[in-house]
């Protein structure tokens, strides 16, 4: 177990991660965070100079692929960064504790960190026959949730199943399968839908929090606005094969091999917000479309049940057309985001920096609107 009162730039260099590849993470966050790249410079020294808090990571109904998700992610790995970004205490899947060991450490910071410790929660939480069908140390998910949660600073959703219950809330959901607002409605929750989460946006929003000292702007779904503010249609590489009306009419055919449009093979992606195509997976090296299968919308609400059967296509979707351009669909919902993330951002840099500065040199705010990215 690590300090949790050890500063980040001291176990940076205990890691052996220089500083390139340090600023090099801080720009792919300020990136993903929708913010101007002047912002990478605050977010350095923010991480630098920020203690570490204590993080706790739950599972319940679950694959684990959201951890998994999280431990096979790029370079310079955000694991190694976000690693030591937190003291992680518990976490069952990769945790060296066991048993009552364990228990004791979940204990520890619930009672200790009351109010201080970022939960992230992944699974449903079964709501059936009293919760029985998930138990972990004998006692049920939905007893270790009410106990953990609303005792934390915050607690991040990982993954669709602990948003809204995900897979195992599908119907006819047997165990009454809910996901972590819903099952602790009283905890301050922030969903990261998708199957899995991409660890991308979680480091992004653990940043954030440790930059600005608050969760980032969320949308009606209590998802991040950054990466769940815009179509996938706008930002997809296809897009201008659905512009020109070229679309794979079966797999393996000619455009399939070109790289057409996926729309009529069951693309969701029109009615999808997420941001898979610019922060895609493996080191951003890809994403489904991009590898050549539609996008099934996972980032969605309740998509296992909404979004299938996936290959089936989307019904007529208003808007669409082959001569619609980008700017038509999408538009104002993009502008929307991009502003309310930016504004968000830029209100807490100005807050903390007012609160930082002695009076007399208190700079004058400037008028001026800020520049785009």
């Amino acid at each position: 177990m690590l300090p949790s009162n050890r500063s980040l730039s001291g176990a940076l260099q205990q890691k052996g991660i220089n500083r390139r590849r340090f600023l090099k993470f801080c720009s792919l966050m300020t990136a993903t965070l929708a913010l101007p790249p002047r912002y990478v410079a605050q977010v350095a020294a923010a991480l630098e100079k920020a203690r570490k808090p204590v993080l706790v990571w739950l599972q319940f109904q679950d694959c684990a692929g959201n951890s998994e998700s999280i431990l096979r992610s790029g370079h310079p790995t955000v694991l190694e960064v976000v690693l030591d970004l937190f003291s992680w205490e518990y976490h069952e899947l990769v945790m060296a504790g066991a048993g009552h060991q364990a228990e004791a450490a979940l204990e520890r910071v619930v009672r200790e960190e009351k109010g201080k410790f970022i939960a992230v929660v992944e699974g449903a939480v079964p709501l059936a026959d009293d919760g029985v069908y998930c138990t972990v140390g004998g006692r049920t998910a939905l007893h270790i949730a009410r106990h953990v949660c609303p005792n934390a600073a915050a607690t991040i959703a990982a993954g669709a199943c602990a948003w809204d219950g995900g897979l195992v809330a599908a119907s006819p959901n047997p165990t009454g399968a809910v996901g972590i607002s819903e099952a602790v409605p009283e905890a301050t929750v922030i969903n990261l839908g998708g199957c899995p989460q991409n660890p991308v946006n979680t480091a992004a929003v653990l940043v954030h929090y440790l930059t600005f000292g608050q969760l980032p702007a969320l949308d009606q779904f209590n998802r991040p606005l950054f990466a769940y503010g815009r179509i996938i249609h706008d930002q997809c590489e296809r897009r201008a094969h659905y512009d020109a009306g070229r679309y794979v009419q079966e797999w393996d055919d000619e455009g399939h091999r070109r790289g057409w449009c996926l729309y009529k093979m069951g693309c969701k992606g029109p009615q999808a917000t997420f941001n898979c195509p610019s922060v895609r997976w493996n080191d951003g090296t890809s994403w489904p479309v991009k590898a050549g299968h539609g996008c099934l919308a996972c980032a969605s609400h309740r998509f296992w049940d909404t979004r299938s059967p996936f290959y089936d296509r989307l019904p007529t979707v208003p808007g669409f057309g082959a001569d619609v351009t980008a700017g038509e669909i999408g538009l104002g919902i993009t502008a929307a985001v991009a502003g309310a993330t930016v504004v968000h951002g830029i209100a807490s840099a100005v807050r903390d920096r007012m609160r930082t500065m002695p009076p007399a040199s208190s700079p004058s705010v400037s008028n001026e609107p800020p520049r785009k990215a």
